[in-house]
């Protein structure tokens, strides 16, 4: 196999695997009610509350807040639905980059951006939202381990992009 096809099969390899978790992520992010139900029954059964009483704590205030948001105000949870749909609109634009990698790795770059700026985001709208900061630390970890993946992709198109011509601009048409 050429240097070049082991790059661009390594590109997409890292590509299929930060979108499947950015899919996750957002998909996740539809069923938030009955899915905090299951990981409150399921710490439960694994006896979590014994041996971190501050996580089970935290996952009972909020699925009451949740339980009460859906009983009474469900158009809060929309924006949730929301969140889930922009997760899934990001991942698509990710093809590009599969399909092209070194005429899209601006996408790639954006996506670096945007885990960059979940750790000021955290630290920021966490506090201002009542968030424990042990739960801002889980949350800046999605962009701390989302950009790993999307960094190796970018060295990897540079790699790419130096051993493919680059065929100059487009002609322009004469008038």
């Amino acid at each position: 196999m050429s240097e070049r096809a082991a790059l661009l099969k390594g590109i997409r390899a890292w590509l299929v695997l930060f979108v499947v978790c950015l899919v996750l992520s957002g998909a996740t992010a539809f069923p938030l009610v009955h899915e905090l139900r299951w990981t409150e029954d399921l710490l439960r059964s694994l006896s979590v509350p014994e041996h971190l009483p501050a996580l089970m704590d935290w996952i009972e205030h909020v699925r009451h807040g949740l339980d009460a948001a859906d009983a009474e105000y469900p158009f809060v949870l929309y924006g949730t639905d929301w969140l889930a749909f922009a997760h899934l609109v990001i991942a698509v634009a990710f093809f590009g980059p599969y399909r092209d990698p070194v005429r899209n790795i601006w996408v790639v770059e954006f996506g670096m951006i945007a885990c960059a700026g979940i750790v000021p985001l955290a630290l920021i709208c966490g506090p201002i939202r009542g968030i424990p900061f042990w739960w801002t630390v889980v949350d800046m970890s999605f962009g701390i381990f989302g950009v790993i993946p999307l960094y190796v992709v970018r060295k990897r198109i540079k790699r790419l992009e130096a051993l493919t011509p680059y065929p100059g601009p487009a002609p322009v048409p004469a008038t």
